[in-house]
């Protein structure tokens, strides 16, 4: 938890060290430094070309989940970290539908666009809801890619549904195996560091997410480059969630233990994690989760945040490329 408490280098007062100290380690869901660059092609007139005209699909209570679903050609998926939504995926479904893919995107319930339940709000739920999407749109062959508790949801859809549909996985920065400290995980975070960010939501959430942006981009730390805008989109994103699902999501994103389920991954699968990662140290996470999956191909990147899928996406997004055309 000493990770995210030195933020007198940017003025953040007193009150904002002390919260992201007791928030360092926690999953949550995204150009600076490239290191390498792919050129993009010019953006198709028309992008989404899929047949489905409508924007939602109705889960099997009742939920509406919001999508979106570009492009023509091989499918991939996304599954976004919290308490974001699928806008946060837009620097790789724009380029990847680019290079020739279809790339579809989903607002997990309870976020974003997507109707906000009482119920369902726990990975079973989330994972039932990526299966929904997935069969509504037919979709085959695809490559699903989550980051943080996105990557939960991508792990316990292949350990309830399995892998017929399903050609690549790629975990980003991703929760499992499980993040809470136990007898049986010792490595983990104490439970007191989810009760904290409990406690933040309930008591001013909008000023918790501003302060959750700066250890989640690594803006903490010396020299970085982080826009105020990529900050603010956090915060924006954040926002639209709705307090009661973001605040019963975060047991499902800490408590929840995917060992079973990655022990069920048997297509090719992709491991991504920055090692300064402050929300989900990488040790307790992508390095064991990489352990449980049989071949997976594992890429990290020295001194990046969590949300590099922001601070890295040039990187990132050429690193999903070969993936995806190995």
């Amino acid at each position: 938890m000493q990770d995210i408490s030195n933020a007198s280098a940017i003025g953040i007062s007193r009150r904002a060290a002390l919260l992201s100290g007791l928030t360092a380690g926690i999953a949550v869901g995204l150009p600076a430094v490239a290191a390498a660059k792919t050129a993009k092609q010019p953006l198709p007139a028309t992008i989404n070309t899929g047949k489905h005209a409508m924007s939602t699909i109705t889960a099997k209570d009742g939920t509406e989940i919001y999508y979106k679903d570009w492009g023509t050609g091989p499918v991939v998926t996304f599954s976004h970290g919290w308490p974001l939504n699928s806008d946060a995926w837009d620097g790789q479904m724009l380029f990847l539908a680019q290079q020739g893919f279809r790339v579809v995107a989903h607002d997990r319930r309870g976020h974003g666009r997507s109707s906000q339940p009482t119920s369902g709000n726990d990975m079973n739920g989330y994972a039932d809801d990526l299966a929904a999407v997935i069969e509504a749109l037919d979709l085959r062959d695809a490559t699903l890619i989550g980051h943080s508790t996105g990557g939960g949801e991508v792990a316990r859809y292949i350990g309830r549904h399995g892998t017929k549909r399903v050609a690549k996985a790629v975990l980003i920065g991703a929760v499992p195996p499980v993040m809470v400290k136990s007898a049986a995980n010792p490595e983990g975070l104490p439970i007191e560091v989810f009760d904290a960010i409990r406690a933040g939501l309930v008591r001013d959430r909008s000023q918790f997410y501003r302060d959750f942006a700066l250890p989640f981009y690594g803006v903490n730390r010396s020299g970085s480059s982080v826009s105020q805008g990529t900050l603010d989109q956090f915060w924006r994103l954040s926002m639209q969630a709705g307090l009661l699902n973001a605040y019963e999501c975060v047991k499902a994103f800490s408590e929840t233990d995917f060992t079973e389920d990655l022990r069920k991954f048997d297509v090719p699968t992709l491991v991504l994690h920055g090692e300064d990662d402050q929300i989900v140290p990488i040790k307790d996470s992508a390095v064991k989760s990489a352990r449980l999956i049989k071949g997976a191909k594992e890429i990290y990147y020295p001194g990046a945040p969590h949300g590099i899928t922001a601070t890295h996406q040039d990187r990132v997004n050429a690193d999903l490329l070969a993936f995806l055309k190995a």
